[in-house]
């Protein structure tokens, strides 16, 4: 069965082009050319959304932040906005990749099929239990062997993040994109002072693996 895609762009000649480019990959397309007010049961069953933000009808920004109120579906925004405080704000609302206008079709196929080889990223609320960690995304509330650990805002998403994807490595750029502030303290080496502290509010487990030459994996194991 081929893989679903939304794609919501109201430009006839760049959404034909992309359903087209979709469906020659082998992915099924669905496509509306206006922003529609989302809530449970209004969005189809779709793998992915490609997003577009200036839309007629319900602004884009407006549209994935009431999709993240109930689901969790990747979404790739595709906008001719390239001011990075326009994609920080995507990406902070819960965007999972971000694809300036103009742009190759082919680039676009191969970012929705890497966004689909990724595991999908548990649902908001969720308590995540990973050997002795308990993260509780909803409520902001990490435990190490039953023990409450304060973290801070940025090592608590970096926390998030990788526990999200245990056992895969995520790479310091997505994590200096997607956790910092790139208006402060934008850099991979402030993400590794972040993630240093980080492990010593998670001791006795050692649960952040470096991946050399990639970033950071977490693999949850109590140190003997």
């Amino acid at each position: 069965m081929r893989e679903r895609i939304l794609v919501v762009e109201d430009d006839s000649r760049l959404g034909t082009q992309i359903v087209e480019h979709l469906r020659g990959a082998g992915f099924e397309a669905t496509w509306w050319m206006e922003g529609r007010s989302l809530m449970p049961g209004a969005l189809p069953d779709v793998r992915l959304v490609v997003l577009d933000l200036m839309l007629p009808g319900t602004y884009g920004l407006d549209m994935l932040k009431a999709l993240r109120g109930f689901s969790e579906v990747p979404v790739l925004i595709l906008s001719a906005r390239n001011d990075t405080l326009d994609k920080v704000r995507a990406l902070k609302l819960g965007a999972d990749d971000y694809l300036t206008k103009p742009f190759w079709p082919e680039e676009l196929i191969e970012r929705v099929r890497a966004r689909l080889r990724r595991p999908a990223l548990c649902k908001e609320g969720a308590v995540l239990e990973l050997g002795p960690l308990r993260v509780d995304l909803h409520g902001r509330a990490v435990q190490v062997e039953g023990r409450v650990v304060e973290l801070t805002r940025v090592e608590f998403e970096v926390l998030a993040a990788l526990a999200r994807r245990p056992s895969e490595a995520v790479t310091r750029q997505w994590l200096a994109e997607h956790v910092l502030d790139p208006t402060r303290e934008g850099t991979e080496r402030t993400l590794d002072v972040h993630v240093s502290r980080l492990r010593r509010k998670l001791a006795p487990t050692q649960c952040v693996e470096t991946v050399w030459g990639v970033g950071y994996r977490l693999t949850p194991r109590t140190r003997a």
